[in-house]
């Protein structure tokens, strides 16, 4: 069944606990990167370049040096057995361009919304450790590491609260574990119909 636009939107959140049973399969990270490969680029310079972090021992090696989750001060991030199977590391080519920010935004987006599409979740973590990341994954200087996207099968639930103009953005787990995350309401960011 095609998942309306809508529902993939919603669906697309930010999963940072994963089934550490289910594989990511190699075919589905090149498909992935395909999709980032049609996305708009800020002067159709195309800067942005890609390693897919699929072998579990290198996947184990890379955890340590991302940080998870800045508002939930009190966990550490994915326990054993809650870790993705897989990442994307997104690069920087400097020899192309040293402005990335509006590429890797739009293409890390539909690198989510495309693994929603396979039954997968994501989180992109922007808070990486940039030069132990280069030494493990052996990245030449003319790269500069500018995220990576955990993936993997969720293994929890995140929901959406609609929250006012003056309510709190900090996203938080219940008593039950559930992830909430706050977003503001169309009526309080669609300020005119001029």
């Amino acid at each position: 069944m095609i998942m309306h636009f809508r529902d993939l939107v919603t669906k697309c959140r930010s999963y940072r606990r994963f089934d550490s049973t289910c594989p990511v399969p190699k075919d589905v990270l090149r498909e992935l990167v395909e999709l980032a490969c049609y996305v708009p680029s800020s002067r159709n310079l195309q800067p942005l370049k890609y390693i897919a972090v699929c072998e579990p021992p290198l996947v184990a090696d890379l955890y340590p040096c991302l940080s998870w989750a800045g508002y939930l001060a009190d966990w550490a991030g994915p326990a054993e057995g809650e870790r993705p199977q897989a990442y994307l590391v997104m690069l920087g080519d400097f020899s192309i361009s040293s402005d990335f920010a509006t590429d890797s935004g739009i293409a890390a987006q539909t690198i989510l919304l495309g693994a929603t599409a396979f039954g997968l979740g994501g989180c992109i973590l922007g808070s990486l450790d940039k030069e132990k990341t280069r030494a493990l994954l052996k990245i030449p200087e003319r790269f500069l590491p500018l995220m990576a996207i955990a993936l993997g099968k969720p293994a929890e639930t995140v929901v959406i609260d609609q929250m006012g103009e003056d309510d709190s953005v900090h996203y938080f787990r219940d008593a039950n574990g559930i992830h909430h995350v706050p977003k503001r309401v169309v009526d309080d960011v669609l300020l005119a119909f001029l």
